[in-house]
């Protein structure tokens, strides 16, 4: 259960995550759209109606002069060329104003445009008046007419065209600041999305390494109960549970292996078979727990009597066996069963019992005694059977083998 709920846990987050991501590229991508619409009006509407107006007003301007220019022309070569000006003039102020019209206005620009037409009415009129004084041959009064009627008017359409420059280019600077709005909006939401997709990671890491751990401390703290529970079987497996030695099974691995070292670098192994006198009586007349308590008085002064690297095991009941590697000899193993008897040989306390603990100690070598582990347990079980019949005050002194 703990498992799934950190799989959905993590899962929720991840999707959360990506989530976060595609919300980031899709606002990214929405804001840039937006900030490149507004340049293209920028670049291609405006700046466009700006040059558009600009070759009316100069072509305006143009129109206006040839006219004035023909006025003070005596020439009629000349003022045909000037003519011939003022015609084109008129059609790029023409071409101007139909490409203007094309790229679309908005209301108020529309109002300005009407008006503007109006003015290029009257400019035309006017213009055409003096056109037509001067051939006439009326130079005075086409040269009036200009003066008082022409430029003014062209003055005004200037103004005007001027007027519409200006909301234009204020639209221009409209549009950029739009632009840069969108822009640090666009800079500040990538920003905040992507910290908080940082962040969620960051979080999404620390959990996922937190579990990590956890469930590796889990899995740590089960291997080391495993570890213990192994422990526990092999002990027991190889043990007695009452004493804590070795048992039979791993007591006949222990003397197979010394055998076999003896055998190859010529050395000898001794076997002392250890069986408790009386102990029937002691467990018939105060129990069972006395017995225990007595069987592991033995086994700790077994292992008190002998070396280290010495094995003492339990073979079952009150049979004790004790393994002596790297003997010298026999002599080795009288002093060894000696020690134990002196050691075993006083009165011990259990609760308010004292008790006298004895034993019959059998001795085994090898190779004297057999070649093989079965051997040398028989030889050393027969052995304390021949002590235990003797005289008990003699008995290491009356072994057979001596």
């Amino acid at each position: 259960m703990p498992i799934q709920r950190f799989s959905l846990t993590t899962g929720t987050a991840f999707v959360a995550l990506i989530v976060l991501i595609c919300g980031l590229a899709l606002n990214g991508l929405l804001q840039l759209q937006t900030l490149g619409e507004q340049m293209r009006t920028v670049v291609e509407n405006h700046n466009r109606k700006i040059d558009l107006i600009t070759q009316t007003q100069v072509a305006a301007h143009i129109r206006t002069d040839s006219v004035f220019r023909m006025a003070l022309a005596d020439d009629p070569f000349e003022r045909d060329a000037h003519f011939l000006e003022f015609n084109r003039a008129g059609f790029l102020v023409g071409s101007g104003r139909n490409a203007l019209r094309q790229l679309g206005f908005s209301a108020s620009e529309q109002r300005s445009f009407d008006t503007q037409t109006l003015l290029i009415n009257d400019i035309e009129s006017v213009q055409n008046r003096v056109v037509d004084l001067l051939k006439s041959e009326l130079s005075a009064d086409a040269r009036r007419v200009l003066v008082q009627e022409a430029i003014p008017i062209q003055e005004a359409f200037n103004l005007q065209l001027a007027d519409m420059r200006h909301l234009y280019q204020q639209a221009n600077l409209i549009a950029q600041q739009q632009a840069q709005q969108t822009y640090r909006r666009t800079f500040l939401l990538t920003l905040t999305f992507g910290i908080a997709a940082i962040a969620l990671a960051l979080l999404i890491a620390r959990h996922t390494l937190r579990k990590i751990g956890q469930k590796s401390r889990q899995i740590d703290e089960q291997m080391v109960e495993l570890e213990r529970s192994r422990a526990a079987l092999r002990e027991e497996a190889t043990h007695d549970p009452l004493p804590g030695l070795a048992n039979r099974r791993l007591f006949y691995d222990r003397l197979q292996q010394a055998i076999r070292h003896a055998h190859r670098y010529g050395g000898k192994v001794g076997i002392l078979y250890v069986d408790m006198d009386r102990f029937k009586d002691i467990n018939d007349r105060h129990g069972h727990h006395i017995g225990d308590a007595v069987l592991m008085e033995v086994a700790q002064q077994l292992r008190d009597c002998v070396r280290e690297s010495d094995s003492v095991a339990r073979l079952g009941g009150d049979e004790f066996v004790v393994l002596l590697e790297g003997v010298q000899g026999r002599h080795d193993c009288v002093a060894a069963a000696l020690k134990i008897e002196h050691s075993l040989a006083h009165s011990a306390r259990f609760d308010d019992l004292e008790l006298d603990i004895d034993a019959s100690i059998g001795q085994a070598v090898y190779p004297d005694d057999g070649s093989d582990e079965d051997a040398l347990i028989r030889a050393a079980d027969a052995a304390m059977y021949r002590v235990k019949s003797g005289c008990e005050s003699e008995r290491q002194r009356c072994l057979s083998f001596q």
